[in-house]
């Protein structure tokens, strides 16, 4: 019998389910190989921003990928609770693509690592399924999260000394800094600094993703994608590839 060939994954910096990414997605389908994929959209990580904003992302994502030709259907799961739902679970489970929308990524891996959807995450991937996620989404597929610190006083994060925690571990050993291009270089350059030794940082563009398999990874859309390898820093534009 043969094993199947764990799935791509696709980081993206940010711009889920606009038309700048259509061409990313398109191809993310077709690497599927199916004529008419199932996607799962996951809006999870925006249900601290209220019913709303989650709402309104779970219709996005759908809008644009049944515009794409696919199967879409949104999991509509917003606390650890319901990631319990056997609906849920199943509907993961039989996902071509499975794509995390971007919010908090603290409350997006809560969810996951408080129920079962984790392991279905990853099972999925494992079994040939594209896991694609997107500002929030992406921090959370890596193996660690980069996660602030929050002063109750102040009510707000204090960005150093920045906290690292273990995310769903899809690839190993690697942090992601999204919308890099959004802020200054010397602040994100502090972040990826004080990653865990022998780590690799990856900072990337709004509008623009990676998309690897098997430690073989390919830049998409219009920016860059910067690899921190230590106080090594490497560019990568649409069409490069590198390997982790």
């Amino acid at each position: 019998m043969l094993t199947p060939m764990r799935g791509p994954v696709a980081l993206v910096g940010a711009g889920e389910f606009l038309d700048e990414m259509a061409e990313i997605d398109r191809g993310l389908l077709a690497s599927t190989g199916r004529p008419r994929p199932r996607v799962v959209i996951l809006p999870t990580a925006s249900a601290p921003d209220g019913e709303e904003v989650f709402q309104g992302w779970a219709d996005r994502g759908v809008d644009h990928f049944a515009r794409l030709g696919a199967e879409v259907e949104p999991v509509m799961v917003r606390t650890p609770e319901e990631g319990f739902q056997p609906a849920a679970i199943q509907a993961i489970g039989e996902a071509d693509l499975v794509y995390m929308s971007g919010g908090s990524p603290r409350h997006l891996l809560g969810v996951l690592t408080g129920s079962p959807l984790a392991d279905a995450i990853r099972e999925a991937n494992d079994r040939g399924a594209v896991i694609a996620g997107c500002s929030a989404g992406a921090m959370v597929m890596v193996g660690r999260l980069m996660d602030f610190r929050v002063v109750p006083r102040l009510r707000m994060p204090v960005p150093f000394p920045v906290r690292w925690r273990a995310g769903l571990g899809l690839v190993d050993n690697v942090a992601v800094l999204p919308h890099y291009d959004a802020f200054p270089e010397p602040l994100s350059a502090a972040f990826a600094l004080q990653s865990p030794r022998g780590g690799v940082v990856l900072g990337i563009d709004e509008d623009t993703a990676v998309v690897g398999r098997s430690g073989a990874w390919q830049v998409f859309g219009r920016g860059r994608v910067t690899v921190w390898r230590g106080r090594h820093r490497e560019r990568f534009r649409k069409g490069e590839a590198f390997r982790l």
